[in-house]
């Protein structure tokens, strides 16, 4: 009875048992549906091979993707205080916080970082919107200000990622006080005279679209991106009518003359690094690397060995020797 129960049991068991599969090894597409597997999708950015829709991307993401050889730098954000208001709804304000960086592995909404993207020195800063829907906060503007500063100080163009829900509402007045800061940041560049490119995700809404996030000399944006100030859904309610199709996208901004570009994910490296490197007053980008010249082939080859040619010994021609020689 004990070899019954202690070994054909649970070896019968181990045959006929379900597998478990990993719950991290496919993603569904929220726009066709299509099942995608991880590793597919994260090569092509988190962008569905099937329908092109563009999924959400950490910043961390994103930033190892954008700077060459996924190098980056990662620049101090001076601290706020950690709950000025003493806030608390259903959850204390210090709780979510810890819940948001327990789940994200990042300790604020922004991330600042310096590198090179196509050998072009940038400054980047980008809003994670896993982490508290990216609300703008007393760290985020201390973030943005951060970013400028350094931008002034190295001479490099900053380049932001705005993905945001709006202000964070457990900060209150002190969350839309980082309007105007993030405002007279802004300014710091283009009194220095360098340049400010936004590129604008799904979604970025609120204080901050009507900040920082439409102020940049040049307005990208990703495909589909919900970009607006009040939601379409508030608007419709609002004036009680029907809203045309595309309604505050990317798309409709962009022949309402609100964009400059709208460009794929996979493609906008090679356009930062382009418009950049054209407002810097750099040289064109360099698109491959060309290896170094052996050492051998830079030595002057023997002309004297060459007088006679080896096989019937009749003087060799000296012309190329010669010429080598000039």
């Amino acid at each position: 009875m004990n070899w019954i129960s202690n070994y054909v049991r649970p070896r019968i068991n181990s045959i006929f048992s379900r597998r478990e599969t990993p719950e991290n090894l496919w993603s569904k597409c929220d726009e066709c549906g299509t099942m995608l597997f991880h590793r597919e999708l994260s090569g092509n950015l988190n962008v569905c091979t099937s329908c092109g829709h563009h999924m959400a991307i950490t910043a961390r993401d994103r930033f190892e993707a954008l700077f060459d050889g996924g190098i980056f730098t990662e620049v101090d954000v001076p601290q706020p205080v950690a709950d000025p208001l003493q806030f608390k709804d259903q959850k204390k304000y210090p709780d979510r916080m810890k819940a948001a960086q327990k789940d994200t592995g990042e300790k604020e909404a922004m991330l600042v970082a310096e590198g090179e993207i196509g050998r072009t020195p940038i400054i980047a800063a980008c809003q994670d919107f896993s982490f508290m829907a990216g609300s703008m906060g007393m760290y985020v503007g201390n973030a943005i200000i951060a970013a400028a500063q350094r931008a002034v100080d190295t001479g490099k163009p900053l380049v932001l990622f705005s993905a945001a829900g709006g202000a964070r509402m457990q900060e209150g007045i002190l969350s839309l006080m980082q309007m105007p800061r993030t405002t007279v940041a802004v300014q710091m560049l283009k009194e220095a005279g360098l340049p400010y490119i936004v590129v604008l995700t799904h979604p970025t809404t609120g204080g901050v679209t009507a900040s920082y996030a439409m102020l940049g000399d040049v307005q990208i944006a990703e495909p589909n991106a919900l970009i607006c100030f009040a939601g379409p859904r508030v608007i419709a309610q609002t004036i009680g009518e029907k809203l045309p199709e595309g309604f505050q996208r990317a798309e409709y901004l962009l022949e309402h003359g609100m964009l400059d570009r709208v460009t794929k994910r996979t493609e906008m490296k090679a356009e930062l690094v382009q418009i950049i490197r054209m407002l810097m007053h750099m040289p064109p980008p360099v698109m491959g690397d060309l290896p170094k010249p052996d050492s051998a082939e830079l030595i002057e080859p023997d002309v004297e060995a060459a007088d006679t040619d080896a096989s019937d010994g009749e003087p060799a021609d000296t012309s190329k020797a010669e010429d080598v020689k000039e």
